[in-house]
């Protein structure tokens, strides 16, 4: 599953008033993120997700993740459990960037797709292998 939010940064969108999206997932293995800066964001749209009050990424508490026509791709592989799916998007900027889009994509799949075997499960495999 591949999942996309789309948001538009406005100048009153500041860091005391940023934008809050809830991002309602299933459970599963978050393995992809994709944070996609318009041009024209200039370095000044900031953002950050959270699970509850814990901020996930970037994974330096307080850091956000910046750019100007960028992508931010990297690969994860972090286990959401049922009950604790929602995720929450925090974007801002500095109150000069107007009508910037920012797209968060997450790729997320259960973790039986991603980790066929439990280190477990491939032991005791091995161990009948003669």
């Amino acid at each position: 599953m591949f999942y996309v939010f789309k948001n538009t940064i406005e100048t009153t969108d500041i860091i005391t008033a940023p934008i809050r999206q809830e991002l309602d997932l299933i459970s599963g293995v978050i393995h992809q993120i994709d944070v996609l800066f318009e041009d024209g964001c200039d370095h000044e749209a900031h953002a950050q997700i959270f699970q509850g009050s814990t901020q996930l990424w970037p994974s330096n508490t307080g850091a956000t993740l910046v750019g100007d026509a960028t992508v931010i791709s990297f690969r994860e592989f972090f286990e959401i459990k049922p009950g604790l799916t929602d995720l929450t998007l925090v974007l801002w900027g500095d109150g000069t960037i107007d009508d910037v889009e920012v797209i968060l994509q997450i790729g997320l799949l259960p973790k039986r797709v991603l980790q066929p075997l439990s280190f477990e499960e491939l032991l005791a495999a091995a161990a009948g292998v003669k």
